[in-house]
């Protein structure tokens, strides 16, 4: 895949800003936090960088956040988060390949920009019968594990699931559950940070997430108007 620009020439000023605000907090957290490591810096500083990028329906987000979640899969593993584990590396990895897949395949008008697509009543049964059978499997799953903080890892799978499956489709709302998703980690993590401050960092940085997703779903609504209005 050959980018057609530089793509931190393409951010706007309140991108920049955002983006360069979200690695410093990310960062000051790790720095300040005792037993924080150094994996979950470099996730976190990937994490934050594919946001941004991904808020611009830019390829480069969907490559940095399968590397994101390769390195998430590992830091849950320490955790006992199995079923982030199993999420990030089962699902949201291989399905980030996808949705780079079509979004390489859909740009708008042959720039590096992913053409917006609206989700069908078809698309949305079909994406709600999986979402009910991805989240009753994994809930047994981690059962079945002892996963720890049972309930929330199943929302948060339930809720990665969606975010993941509408980014496929190249729909706006991708971001919305993304932000939703993060929400659930915040609370994850939270619960870890109680046993292991060691993990505070990582509340900063879903945080940090959340902001970014949150300004995604708006660009991304954004980026539909402009691009119906052009057709």
């Amino acid at each position: 895949m050959k980018l057609k620009n530089n793509p931190f020439k393409l951010l706007n000023r309140f991108e920049l800003i955002l983006w360069i605000i979200s690695l410093i907090v990310v960062s000051l957290s790790f720095i300040f936090t005792k037993d924080s490591g150094i994996l979950p810096l470099c996730a976190s500083l990937i994490g934050v960088t594919s946001l941004i990028f991904l808020a611009k329906g830019h390829n480069l987000g969907q490559i940095l956040i399968i590397i994101f979640a390769v390195l998430y899969g590992i830091i849950s593993i320490k955790n006992k988060y199995y079923g982030e584990m199993i999420t990030y590396l089962g699902m949201t990895a291989p399905m980030a390949v996808v949705a780079l897949i079509s979004w390489i395949r859909h740009p708008y008008k042959e720039s590096d920009e992913v053409k917006v697509s609206s989700v069908s009543k078809k698309q949305i049964i079909v994406m709600n019968i999986f979402s009910i059978l991805v989240t009753t499997a994994f809930y047994f799953i981690l059962r079945a594990l002892e996963n720890d903080s049972l309930i929330v890892s199943t929302i948060s799978i339930t809720t990665s699931f969606l975010a993941s499956y509408l980014s496929a489709l190249r729909s706006p709302y991708s971001a919305f559950m993304y932000a939703a998703n993060d929400v659930v980690l915040i609370v994850l993590w939270i619960i870890a940070s109680v046993k292991d401050t060691g993990n505070t960092p990582m509340i900063i940085c879903f945080i940090m997430f959340l902001i970014n997703d949150l300004y995604g779903f708006y660009n991304w609504r954004k980026m539909e108007k402009r691009q119906n209005s052009h057709q």
